[in-house]
């Protein structure tokens, strides 16, 4: 295929040659514009599928790949609402109303006007912009900007349809909450409260959802534009018996050897060079030092995992089924990407023991029994070693400013894309690609106004050249992309990246690493080009300054701030009791723990 994407008549390409610019392949009145499918995995990590270098089978996946660009340099934040509303939007978290997820914006922020968690209303959705340029708009998944309000909800942000998990993760086989900070699973179809079907299981019942939108609105000959943000793998991982059966027996030898053969695989994917390196992860555990049962548990527990990415692949490929049968297929575009790199995070991994381990089971009606692992009623989480893993061979995982949280697969596919096959490392960010589906589907890009409101204009950067082979990157050396997450930062400019990570995990300093010769960030350049990493600290204090990014309080924690601001609003004044109560339990535990210790040991 020409990667022009250019077909009109001759007189008109005649005057686009005059003229010097590329008109889209439906500039012609009788060619219909491109459906476009943005597909959003939930956790996913940077080698978890196929393409990327996985042991895990993902066919459909896969096909997108080999019929479409896979970007290798590919970058979101590091949690998953903040990645949403720049996605949506194309403009920075610290300007779009969503620069933290609500659960997690401590009190001194929340007073701010930028920090509220929910979606601004000075920024318009790409599914405003597409629906009021004629396209069908659907979206079936997780939300979480904001639903308190029905002017926060999906079917107020553009889209026609919808059906909406609202909250930052829930059951995935009932309607049911999966932390105690939250009394119910807030789901909304249309923007109403809504029940769910008795077979129920998430990947596919959005697809069921899709299928059903894009079959309702297929006489009218309009375009759409479907938007599936799955919660696989978002814990609870959970998946049906006969994914998960496939993968028994295969993560037996642990984490660090998952870590080495997923290196391998990303190299013969060729999405990383074979020079890269793996930089140890503080926090994660040596496998050896488990016990033999815990090893078998833990093995089985990345065995859900990789059957619940396969899963969600399953279904993806349910829905080319159904576009290829329903002859839009070879019309339709696919983004598929991921919110951020694997939840290294484990709710039931509690300090202080199997006490307060069980209470957390029996006050969710949740279950850890082996034989039924990730099935109904079972919880599961793979902790921050596998999670390392799954985003080998980056460094750390979600919520993390390292590339292991940061950086994660996409491929843009389709016939009115680009010629099959190929990778791309240029430097792309997420706010890319909200101008990018725009200019794909030929639909100008609004400025600093829109409908007579005064809006955030888009700050992304096209990535249209690269899919037409016109370009090798888009992003100049000279341009600075700053980030920031609970104190957790990042600046980009070039081929180069300093970061900074919180402790206790992190180590509270700023590094500088070339991102593009050294994946892993394994050698840290900051006393060899001390000028650039000068240089790239200013950049980052510009950004702060601009974008206005607020100071993180002193001792701030984000797991234990979601802890307590969820007791706050589901207990309301008895949430000291209940937190008083909580500590008295894990103060116990440690010291019953330490009772045995002694006993045993003398």
């Amino acid at each position: 295929m020409n990667r022009s994407g250019v077909n009109v008549a001759t007189a008109i390409s005649l005057f686009v040659v005059l003229a010097g610019v590329a008109a889209p392949r439906w500039a012609c009145a009788s060619e219909k514009r491109p459906n476009i499918v943005l597909i959003l995995a939930d956790d996913l990590g940077f080698s978890d599928t196929a393409p990327y270098g996985s042991e895990i089978a993902t066919p459909s996946i896969s096909e997108l790949a080999r019929q479409g660009l896979r970007f290798t340099n590919y970058h979101t934040a590091a949690s998953c609402a903040p990645t949403r509303a720049m996605l949506l939007t194309g403009v920075d978290s610290h300007r779009n109303g969503v620069p933290n997820i609500v659960e997690a914006i401590p009190e001194s922020q929340l007073v701010l006007e930028n920090y509220r968690g929910s979606l601004a209303s000075n920024v318009v959705t790409i599914a405003t912009v597409l629906k009021d340029a004629g396209y069908h708009t659907y979206m079936a998944g997780k939300w979480h900007l904001g639903h308190e309000r029905p002017e926060q909800r999906p079917s107020r942000r553009g889209f026609e349809r919808t059906v909406a998990m609202a909250d930052t993760g829930a059951d995935n086989w009932e309607k049911k909450p999966y932390l105690p900070i939250y009394s119910q699973a807030n789901w909304f179809a249309d923007g109403r409260e809504t029940d769910l079907p008795e077979d129920f299981y998430s990947s596919k019942f959005f697809v069921d959802k899709t299928i059903e939108f894009i079959e309702s609105g297929r006489g009218d000959s309009k375009p759409f534009f479907s938007y599936i943000p799955f919660q696989a793998v978002h814990i609870p991982v959970q998946a049906p018996k006969e994914f998960t059966q496939k993968y028994l027996g295969v993560y037996d030898a642990g984490w660090t050897e998952l870590r080495r053969m997923r290196l391998a695989g990303a190299v013969r994917q060729g999405v990383v060079s074979p020079d890269t390196q793996l930089a140890p992860v503080r926090g994660t555990k040596a496998w050896s030092d488990l016990s033999a049962e815990e090893q078998r548990f833990m093995s089985k527990s990345m065995a859900v995992y990789a059957g619940m990415v396969e899963a969600m692949d399953h279904h993806i490929g349910r829905l080319i089924a159904y576009l290829k049968e329903a002859g839009e297929y070879d019309n339709t575009i696919f983004v598929f990407t991921s919110d951020n790199g694997a939840e290294g995070s484990d709710p039931s991994a509690i300090p202080g023991g199997e006490l307060l381990k069980n209470l957390f089971y029996r006050w969710m009606d949740y279950s850890a029994d082996y034989e039924t692992l990730g099935e109904r009623g079972s919880f599961v989480a793979i902790g921050p070693s596998f999670a390392s893993a799954a985003t080998s061979p980056l460094a750390y995982y979600k919520f993390f400013a390292h590339d292991g949280g940061m950086r994660v697969p996409l491929v843009i596919a389709g016939p009115p894309v680009v010629s099959a096959g190929e990778t791309s490392d240029a430097f792309a960010y997420v706010t890319d690609l909200a101008p990018t589906i725009l200019e794909l589907a030929g639909v100008e890009q609004p400025g600093k106004s829109y409908q007579g409101s005064t809006i955030e204009p888009m700050v992304g950067t096209s990535l249209v050249d690269l899919l037409r082979g016109r370009a090798d990157r888009v992003h100049g050396d000279d341009h600075a992309i700053g980030y920031e997450l609970a104190g957790n930062a990042a600046l980009f400019k070039g081929d180069y990246k300093i970061v900074r990570d919180r402790g206790p995990i992190g180590d509270d300093e700023w590094h500088l690493y070339d991102i593009a010769n050294d994946v892993g960030e394994a050698r840290d350049l900051r006393r060899e080009m001390p000028e650039r990493f000068a240089q790239m600290l200013v950049d980052y204090d510009e950004y702060v300054r601009t974008n206005g990014v607020a100071p993180i309080p002193d001792g701030y924690d984000q797991r234990r701030e979601v802890f307590q601001k969820g007791l706050r609003q589901r207990f309301g004044a008895t949430a000291l009791l209940v937190s008083a109560a909580l500590l008295s339990l894990l103060v116990l535990a440690f010291a019953v723990r330490r009772r045995r210790a002694r006993a045993v040991y003398g």
